[in-house]
């Protein structure tokens, strides 16, 4: 088990390794769809596609942050996040959220949002997004969408998220 996983942006030779670990740790290829539409859409951001590696150079995890806004104020959607399945439970997803958010936070970037499992995002800062009057235009759980400031002095503003075209909704 690797337990510092090294993590760094995505390069152009990484699309196809980073298809293959979205692929593999989903149960359809929409996550790894997505993210290759993604890369394609105006919400992309160059240096907020984070992979993490093996001491094999082999990636091993994912991150993303592309653009959304919460009403008007720009903000960050995260997602997907996975995780090879022979990699999985060894702190490689960890470390490659962890990096994105660094980069994130060194941009001056101010606030990301999540759709995802309210046992795992927590542990990154992410709070119920509902506490700051954040909410979707679909029914989701309201435990499972998020929000967290990468700037203690900003509160998430209120408002309606909406993402980039491609996740189409």
């Amino acid at each position: 088990m690797n337990t510092a996983w090294n993590t760094r942006a995505e390069t152009p030779a990484d699309t196809a390794a980073v298809h293959a670990v979205n692929a593999a740790a989903f149960d359809t290829p929409a996550e790894a769809d997505l993210v290759d539409a993604l890369r394609a859409d105006p919400a992309w951001i160059e240096g907020l596609s984070m992979v993490a590696v093996t001491d094999q150079g082999t990636v091993a995890a994912y991150a993303l942050l592309t653009r959304c806004h919460i009403g008007d104020t720009p903000a960050l959607c995260l997602a997907p996040c996975a995780v090879l399945p022979e990699h999985q439970r060894t702190g490689a997803g960890s470390a490659a959220i962890r990096a994105v958010l660094d980069a994130a936070r060194a941009r001056g970037e101010r606030f990301v949002t999540v759709l995802g499992h309210p046992g795992y995002y927590p542990r990154f800062g992410f709070e119920r997004a509902s506490a700051y009057g954040i909410g979707l235009d679909i029914e989701v759980p309201d435990e499972a969408l998020m929000a967290l400031s990468l700037d203690p002095a900003h509160t998430p503003p209120a408002g309606t998220i909406r993402y980039a075209a491609p996740f189409g909704i």
